[in-house]
């Protein structure tokens, strides 16, 4: 048995109110042939598996009345045997991945979810629902790293959609807000200061004294201030001791290329 928290199925909910595009067909999919394998009857694996099947091909074709009524009756037989055997076997016969399986079926998919933490790995369910995000200029596998760390799905899928808007920024930038995202540091304010950072064109030097300015060394921004301050810019020097990011590429360029 695998033992993690499971979460409640509201907070798998969450998915699908985050993308317009949340596809059933590829959560379905995705996450149906990560629960099926589970089953232990191969009868009973075998006849979910036909099940599945015929769900993922009608969810692909919804127009199809043919698909829908051998889905409906696909998810009927599979409840009715499912049924059957908790009346013979009462206790005796392991039947939770089928009753995942259904609610799947069903379009249940924060209970489908819920159910599955108990045999399938969190990170494999999670790589299910960021599959049917179906978002453009996305990082997958942040957003996957920030939800297995326990952030809400609304603010990991937004670190995600930032991280992937901005795959341009140079290397030591993308880092800084990595960083950022998994502490949960990372709002609007500062994708904004830090994308003038990424505007700024710093030489190696120049990022490196950046980075270190982000990162909040206070000996560095003293100096930096001070330096700020001998050319004129006592506003821009109080901005960056106070902690301002839209002042650090001014006070990095310092650094002569």
């Amino acid at each position: 048995m695998i033992r993690q928290q499971r979460h409640p199925a509201s907070w798998w909910d969450q998915f699908q109110q985050a993308s317009e595009k949340f596809d059933l067909a590829i959560l379905t999919e995705n996450l149906g042939d990560e629960i099926a394998p589970k089953i232990s009857s191969p009868l009973l694996r075998r006849e979910a598996e036909i099940a599945l099947e015929v769900m993922v091909r009608h969810l692909n074709k919804p127009n199809s009345e043919e698909l829908a009524e051998r889905a409906r009756k696909g998810v009927e037989r599979l409840i009715e045997t499912v049924a059957r055997l908790e009346e013979r076997s009462g206790d005796g016969f392991e039947l939770r991945e089928a009753h995942a399986l259904i609610h799947l079926l069903e379009g249940k998919a924060g209970d489908a979810a819920h159910e599955a933490e108990d045999f399938v790995k969190t990170q494999a369910i999670l790589k299910c629902f960021v599959r049917a995000l179906r978002l453009e200029r996305f990082d997958s596998n942040l957003a996957v790293k920030l939800l297995a760390a326990g952030q809400d799905p609304a603010i990991a899928l937004h670190s995600g959609q930032v991280i992937g808007k901005y795959a341009w920024w140079p290397s030591w930038l993308l880092k800084v807000v990595t960083e950022r995202a998994l502490n949960g540091r990372l709002d609007e304010e500062t994708v904004v200061a830090l994308d003038r950072c990424a505007y700024a064109e710093l030489s190696p030097a120049q990022a490196r004294i950046a980075k270190r300015l982000l990162d909040g060394e206070e000996a560095l921004i003293n100096a930096s201030a001070v330096r700020l301050e001998g050319l004129g810019e006592a506003h821009a020097a109080d901005k960056l001791r106070s902690g301002d990011l839209a002042t650090v590429a001014l006070a990095a360029r310092l650094i002569p290329i």
